[in-house]
């Protein structure tokens, strides 16, 4: 190994069992601390095990992000609703809306950045009518740069924040639809 080299993990690594203590205790520390603040990792969505099958309907018939969340509830463990399946319960996606609104301007009076937002309205009935979780409705928003002179790129990183919005929006609606069926 050349002399370098070792000089530099040396240096990395702790020499003395004062430091190596220090280390460990940093680490017993933040291990507390974290515990202490209430962290904790998400747990995977839990449905009800009374709900049945469950069909993922939008207003929009190709909707991204009813494919989406039709996946999503499938790797959660509901059982996909059939076309001929008539007692189901639905996630109905009541509404969806994008927006880009500006959010700078230039000296000229052109626009330097947008605000994209996205709003989801829904709800989820069991198969009897009644409303598991209730109409919410969830709103997104992102900021992003747009150069009036050079617009080359400008759309392809709208549709890559597009996508990454609809993958977000996702995962909200699922953290509301576990929220609400946990604490009932």
């Amino acid at each position: 190994m050349p002399e370098a080299a070792s000089s530099r993990l040396r240096f990395m690594t702790p020499r003395t069992p004062f430091l190596r203590a220090t280390a460990r205790t940093s680490l017993a520390v933040l291990v507390l601390a974290l515990s202490a603040c209430g962290f904790q990792l998400r747990q995977a969505l839990t449905l009800p095990p009374d709900l049945g099958p469950v069909r993922v309907v939008s207003s929009d018939r190709y909707s991204p992000l009813a494919e989406s969340l039709a996946q999503a509830l499938t790797r959660a463990g509901a059982v996909p609703a059939t076309a001929d399946s008539s007692e189901v319960a639905v996630l109905d996606l009541l509404s969806e809306r994008w927006g880009d609104t500006p959010a700078a301007l230039d000296e000229l009076g052109r626009v330097q950045e947008f605000s994209l937002r996205y709003a989801v309205a829904f709800e989820l009935r069991k198969a009897d009518g009644t409303a598991l979780v209730p109409r919410q409705s969830i709103e997104l928003a992102r900021d992003y740069v747009s150069n009036p002179v050079n617009a080359i790129g400008t759309e392809g990183e709208r549709e890559i924040l597009m996508r990454e919005m609809r993958r977000e929006m996702s995962a909200a609606v699922l953290r509301r639809i576990g929220a609400v069926t946990e604490r009932r």
